[in-house]
């Protein structure tokens, strides 16, 4: 059963970029889940929308590709911002059958063989990061750790040369920013311009790479476009390094702030895969991610036309205490821990693996240095209603005397 309907209910905004940096959008959901499972939300300088907020009705709308469609936009963007550009045309913004073609053309570099296959280069990447981090003693863990690792493995396996990954780390911290949102579209733009570059570099000199099977592949109609092929690459660099980087830093705030879960992951290093899903689930750093209702379909009695935009909020169906015992509390050993913070079904996440893989280099190598990780600062959370967790984690490691 769902918790107790909360009364009075809260006032409900969940578009205030403010709620998840300052304020308490999970008293939101849970009156949501209780109350108004399916919840219309009216026009803002976004568009009007639905809200699913519990497990299952996330999870089923996530298997019917068919009626809820990635094809219009994942996320959602102001009315006058106009149609999201990617629409139809990247992987992540398309539906079966074209989805699965250009899944089926960078599957092979996701799999659990290819990441192992990577698993070393990926260590010493790790290693590298870490080592660099407690030789300055006090960093900004997201800027100077978990940022560094995922966009270094992604360039990696995309086929960017070593010397140009300090350039695309700069020009994504600057386009990942909360800051002047016109320095974010010109980083974003140099991006860009930097994979237009590198196409024209792929298909005249293909090498063994992600890059060069996106540039010289056939999707069955032909081979990408230079647009697309650029689209694509902007796609898997943003879905390849954000979000693990968001994760990788609100696990490390969690873990800073229940001491005795990272205690038990000192004591007991076999707990380390649990503990990685129960930081996913945790942090479920994609706020939300919506989809475009292409048929009439009822939910819980509300009646959703054809059109309306239907946002998934994860954060509240991987607190769902109809799924999840005790949902509101951090705890590495959970079993079962079946979350969503990856997706589910055709768009399931396709670095999940990899995003694991990270998730355990990374926390491993702190663990094997065992180094004394302690907050050096007041965090600052992100004001984004896309993305939730540390914006900077200011942090102290020092190494034990024993």
């Amino acid at each position: 059963m769902h918790s107790e309907p909360i009364e009075p209910p809260p006032h409900i905004n969940l578009v205030d970029p403010a709620l998840y940096s300052h304020g308490d959008p999970f008293a939101q959901w849970r009156w949501l889940r209780a109350n108004e499972p399916v919840h219309w939300h009216p026009p803002t300088d976004l568009p009007a929308f639905w809200s699913l907020t519990r497990y299952e009705d996330v999870r089923t709308a996530y298997r019917d590709a068919e009626t809820f469609s990635s094809a219009q936009g994942i996320l959602l963007r102001p009315t006058d911002h106009g149609a999201d550009p990617g629409g139809g045309r990247t992987l992540a913004l398309t539906d079966p059958p074209r989805h699965r073609r250009l899944r089926g053309l960078v599957d092979e570099w996701f799999t659990v063989r290819s990441i192992r296959a990577l698993e070393a280069e990926m260590k010493d990447i790790a290693r590298r990061v870490v080592d660099q981090a407690v030789e300055r003693g006090s960093c900004d863990f997201v800027a100077e750790i978990a940022a560094r690792i995922p966009l270094y493995v992604i360039c990696k396996m995309m086929g960017v040369p070593e010397s140009d990954w300090q350039y695309l780390y700069n020009l994504t911290s600057q386009a990942f920013a909360a800051g002047d949102p016109l320095t974010r579209r010109f980083a974003h733009l140099d991006i860009l311009g930097y994979f237009e570059k590198l196409h024209s570099e792929k298909v005249a000199n293909p090498t063994d790479d992600l890059v060069s099977a996106l540039a010289t592949a056939d999707t069955g109609d032909g081979r990408l476009s230079a647009e697309d092929f650029i689209l694509n690459c902007d796609n898997l660099l943003v879905g390849g390094t954000e979000n693990t980087r968001i994760a990788a830093a609100g696990g490390m705030l969690s873990l800073l702030r229940h001491p005795g879960q990272w205690r038990d992951l000192s004591e007991n290093p076999d707990v380390l895969p649990s503990a990685i899903e129960e930081v996913l689930r945790w942090t479920s750093t994609a706020t939300h991610i919506m989809r475009t209702a292409t048929r009439p379909i009822e939910i819980h009695g509300k009646n959703i036309e054809a059109g309306d935009q239907v946002v998934f909020w994860l954060p509240s169906a991987n607190r769902d205490e109809t799924v999840f015992d005790d949902p509101d509390r951090f705890d590495v050993r959970r079993n079962p821990n079946r979350h969503l913070a990856l997706g589910f079904g055709e768009h399931f996440c396709l670095g999940g693996t990899l995003a694991r893989t990270e998730l355990r280099l990374l926390y491993g190598e702190l663990l094997r240095k065992s180094v004394r990780i302690e907050l050096d600062g007041e965090p600052k959370l992100l004001d984004s209603i896309v993305v939730n967790g540390p914006e900077i984690l200011p942090i102290r490691l020092t190494p034990r005397t024993s």
